[in-house]
């Protein structure tokens, strides 16, 4: 970093699709309470998304569960690549690319129905933080921009990404915690499905070739656990994760909980300017409504007549519910998602 030697620019990764006309995207920044690997397999695993993802990634519909077809197409020391799709649609495929040690992309190009290229892109950059958690940046990009994506606030695409990753954070801290416990190769653990898991034993069997050269890590056939396993979080399940997500993100009277990162408010929220700016903006409204519509109510007991009785009666019923609603959006940005599940 000086004058004097100066930065190879060829060097910084380049993600073609953001350069693109028209191209838009939303990125999200998340704590995880699991291993590195375990988030990066998570990823890179496309069959789990209809099942357990329904109807909050707006593409991912349980009845769209079907086998996928998979071609390995590059292999290095330095990650893999290929194409995917659902043999549904084979026309539709998508270029998974993992460049080590921490670069997953997920590409799809299409032609719409007027015979226009688009583009839709996923980029998640997923860094080890300690044994056991995982930070990841991740950014979905695409030249089609929905009309709600010109409504909705940012907030509400956050939120909704934080959703997702707590349909799969029960069973992947579970799945850290195994692999610990076991001390076991995931060949002896997993059962690869041909017609989903592939890209799960190629990233494997890529920590075969290069887990050398990491502090530990779990291959397909190989492993070195760590000679210490560090205290692993656990995603709350059942009744406990009912009970810990009602939980606020701020305690009694100017205090906070304690960090936790099976916590929305601390695995996402804290590491993100914008949901720390509409958590604080909405806090304050929420008082605000509140003070007025006591003060409101206030009034109308003390009113003279009828009619303005009336009017304050109804003025702090509105500013109630405005109090109410800020409220919802707090809980909204901040409180753990629980699925009720249902028939199809």
């Amino acid at each position: 970093m000086s004058d004097a030697n100066p930065p190879d620019e060829g060097k910084l990764p380049w993600f073609e699709p953001y350069a693109r006309a028209g191209f838009t995207d939303l990125s999200t920044v998340h704590e995880l309470p699991y291993d590195h690997s375990i988030l990066l397999e998570n990823l890179m695993d496309p069959a789990h998304v209809p099942i357990s993802h329904d109807r909050t990634d707006w593409t991912a519909k349980r009845e769209d569960a079907q086998p996928l077809f998979f071609d390995v197409t590059e292999r290095t020391p330095r990650g893999f690549a290929g194409y995917w799709g659902r043999t549904g649609t084979p026309h539709l495929r998508n270029l998974l690319r993992f460049e080590a040690p921490c670069v997953l992309t997920n590409t799809l190009e299409f032609a719409d129905k007027d015979g226009r290229e688009q583009c839709f892109s996923a980029h998640f950059l997923c860094r080890p933080a300690g044994q056991g958690k995982s930070m990841l940046l991740v950014r979905f990009g695409s030249t089609l921009r929905s009309p709600l994506a010109k409504v909705l606030p940012s907030w509400y695409f956050h939120q909704n990404a934080c959703k997702v990753f707590e349909q799969d954070m029960g069973f992947l801290s579970s799945q850290n915690e195994v692999l610990l416990r076991e001390k076991l190769p995931t060949r002896e653990l997993y059962l690869n499905l041909r017609s989903s898991d592939t890209w799960v034993a190629e990233y494997r069997k890529w920590m075969d070739r290069a887990g050398h050269g990491m502090p530990y890590y779990f291959g397909h056939s190989t492993l070195s656990p760590p000679p210490v396993p560090a205290v692993v979080e656990q995603a709350p399940a059942g009744a406990v994760a009912g009970i810990s997500a009602s939980f606020p993100a701020k305690g009694g009277v100017g205090m906070v909980h304690a960090p936790n990162p099976t916590n929305r408010y601390f695995r996402h929220v804290v590491h993100c300017k914008g949901c720390r700016a509409t958590v604080k903006k909405y806090t304050s409204l929420k008082t605000v409504f509140a003070a007025l519509a006591a003060a409101a109510l206030s009034a109308a007991i003390l009113a003279a007549t009828r009619q303005w009785k009336a009017v304050l009666v109804a003025a702090s019923a509105v500013l109630a519910a405005a109090s109410y609603a800020c409220d919802a959006v707090l809980s909204l940005i901040t409180t753990n998602f629980i699925r009720t599940h249902r028939r199809l």
